[in-house]
């Protein structure tokens, strides 16, 4: 029981970090956000050992996990793309994990995992068909850019030796701070140090604290304590929450709608995740199709 409250709370606290990154938005860039979501993490390498990875393993994964992934991320909300929406786009990630995997590992998918792509491919298409005054196809292009990046951190993970989930976070943070202080100092306005200084206390909570150290530090060590633990179809169920709790909380902070062509693709995305992530079992008792691995 205490680790299914903790896979809940872990889906719930990645779920509002979508909304919550709208706050910090309001007083920082994106690229100053991802800075800071990183650097408070970063601290932590004075105090737990560096994983036992060459640097250029934690390098690239801390380039496409991490700074590619949150980068374009923030610059789709910068672009009009909405916390909940964003929150179901993201789940993409999963259908670009299996494609890289496939090709780069040779971990071929099955049947089972090739319709939910094809599912959710179609939602997404339904999706940019929808694309209007409050999202264009920048926002739409970066967080899709951003669910790829994630992916590739994804196989790179998946490819590396397995090292402590924690010292392998903590270390691949030291990455997006450079590259994203550096963008910043040539296309924002100010610089981070007065942004920092003339930013709401919201914004601060959502880019250092919640971003930072929740998001980041406590839910990705959660996150990979469970997978250590468990296999991948009792943990990977509990991802299908993370979007949810996404939308909701959207649409009572922030009173995001959607049109039913929207609405419809995002329930697509969610019903091809769920037949890639739900144990089989409980697929062929929802569905009567022969399935296969």
């Amino acid at each position: 029981m205490r680790d299914v409250l903790l896979a809940t709370l872990t889906s719930v606290i990645w779920g509002l970090g979508f909304v919550v990154a709208k706050f910090g938005l309001e007083s920082f860039s994106a690229m100053q956000m991802t800075a800071l979501r990183f650097l408070i993490v970063s601290i932590f390498v004075f105090v737990v050992p560096r994983p036992r990875l060459p640097m250029s393993s934690l390098v690239a994964i801390g380039a496409t996990l991490f700074t590619g992934q949150f980068l374009l991320l923030f610059l789709a909300f910068t672009h009009g793309m909405p916390p909940g929406l964003a929150s179901v786009s993201q789940q993409i990630q999963a259908f670009f994990t299996v494609l890289l995997s496939g090709v780069f590992l040779r971990d071929i998918p099955g049947r089972r995992q090739i319709i939910g792509m094809v599912i959710a491919f179609v939602g997404l298409g339904l999706i940019a068909s929808a694309v209007g005054t409050d999202l264009n196809f920048v926002g739409l292009g970066l967080a899709i850019a951003a669910a790829f990046s994630w992916a590739v951190g994804n196989v790179l993970v998946k490819h590396a030796p397995k090292v402590p989930m924690l010292s392998l976070v903590i270390w691949c943070s030291l990455v997006p701070p450079l590259p994203a202080l550096l963008l910043s100092s040539v296309y924002d306005e100010h610089s981070t140090v007065e942004a920092v200084i003339n930013a709401s206390w919201p914004s601060i909570a959502a880019a250092v604290f919640y971003s930072g150290f929740l998001a980041i530090a406590v839910a990705y060590c959660a996150w990979g304590y469970l997978v250590q633990r468990y296999p991948a179809v009792s943990v990977a169920p509990f991802t299908l929450l993370t979007p949810c709790i996404g939308v909701v909380a959207s649409k009572m902070i922030y009173g995001e709608t959607f049109s039913p062509t929207r609405y419809a693709g995002m329930g697509l995305i969610m019903v091809g995740l769920a037949v890639i992530v739900l144990p089989l079992q409980r697929m062929k008792a929802l569905i009567p199709i022969r399935w296969s691995r």
